[in-house]
């Protein structure tokens, strides 16, 4: 059975985020969105590594941190494959967590709940813009 093919996305030299936990995030978010299903083999390290234009040892380590975080599982001499769902946090794990605090901190603040995403939306288009002047 041949894997998927790695879907383009972009990982930053800029970022405060090392590479190796980019990528984890990345994958962790293509595990829990459905892209990669359950069972489903991951294409090769050195297939993300050569595909990526980055070192082997980075995706190596992202693969070991998606592993540790129960996302994936390794079968010696056959790859590594996609956790069953409950197996990992379903839900997007940390960045759930940070949303519902930021959340309960709006509220705490005196927010209605309607004004959270026009703030956020705000945040975004400003970031976005800040961006793309670089």
């Amino acid at each position: 059975m041949a894997t998927k093919d790695i879907p383009p996305f972009t990982l930053s030299d800029q970022s405060d985020l090392p590479l190796w936990v980019q990528l984890r995030d990345r994958m962790a978010y293509l595990i829990n969105s459905g892209f990669y299903q359950p069972g489903e083999k991951l294409p090769t390290v050195r297939k993300y590594a050569a595909d990526l234009h980055i070192a082997y040892n980075t995706v190596s380590k992202a693969y070991m941190g998606l592993e540790r975080d129960g996302y994936v599982t390794t079968v010696r001499g056959s790859g590594v494959f996609v956790s069953d769902p409950g197996a990992f946090p379903r839900e997007g794990g940390q960045a759930d967590l940070l949303v519902e605090e930021f959340v309960k901190s709006c509220l705490e603040e005196g927010m209605a709940y309607d004004d959270i995403p026009k703030l956020v939306s705000k945040h975004i288009r400003k970031m976005k813009r800040e961006h793309e002047e670089k």
